[in-house]
């Protein structure tokens, strides 16, 4: 199986995740993907952070359960960092071929994850662009590290095919500016449960 990881705090989960990954089964022909619903990102306060099951339940109510599904598998595996999970996911999954996805905005920041660059080696990556994020992750150090390792979008689902080695790309889409960050400002979404 050919299965897309879309990994985030789903704070809450939004329609701009689901294009994301329709837009990836397409492209990359995956059979899945996986929203992974991080049960604590490292990088973002936890200030304003919904309660695990709040977030899971808004990418299950999302996620059709057949080639999209939301699931609490990093937080059944005990990791809050990815380079983990995907080291896990491999051994436990050794017939799958993963990959990961990712906005431009997180490629803009993947420097700052943990063992970035291991991660790179280990899964291809696949970026979809975000506004105002694709310059700033085009120009951001990770991007420059893995600038040969870089394939046209249009082959993108050449990145899952054996001894392809580490590689990413950028797939084409529209860019939609949905954020979660957006909805919890605009009231649509409130992380607390005490104010609902």
């Amino acid at each position: 199986m050919r299965i897309g990881l879309l990994g985030g705090s789903f704070n809450p989960a939004h329609e701009g995740h689901i294009q994301l990954a329709r837009k990836a089964l397409a492209s990359l022909k995956l059979d899945q993907v996986w929203l992974m619903v991080s049960p604590g990102n490292p990088l973002k306060p936890r200030k304003g952070m919904a309660p695990f099951s709040r977030r899971l339940a808004t990418a299950q109510a999302l996620a059709d359960g057949r080639r999209i599904i939301a699931t609490d598998i990093e937080q059944k595996l005990g990791q809050r960092y990815t380079v983990r999970t995907v080291a896990m996911l491999r051994q436990r999954f050794p017939q799958c071929r993963f990959v990961w996805l990712m906005g431009a905005d997180g490629l803009a920041q993947f420097s700052r994850w943990r063992s970035w660059w291991r991660l790179a080696q280990m899964v291809p990556i696949a970026v979809l662009p975000r506004p105002g994020s694709i310059i700033p992750a085009l120009k951001g150090r990770a991007s420059s590290v893995l600038r040969h390792h870089r394939r046209d979008g249009r082959a993108a689902s050449l990145l899952l095919e054996k001894g392809s080695g580490p590689g990413w790309t950028f797939l084409s889409a529209p860019q939609n500016d949905i954020s979660s960050t957006t909805l919890r400002q605009k009231g649509l979404f409130c992380p607390s449960v005490d104010q609902e």
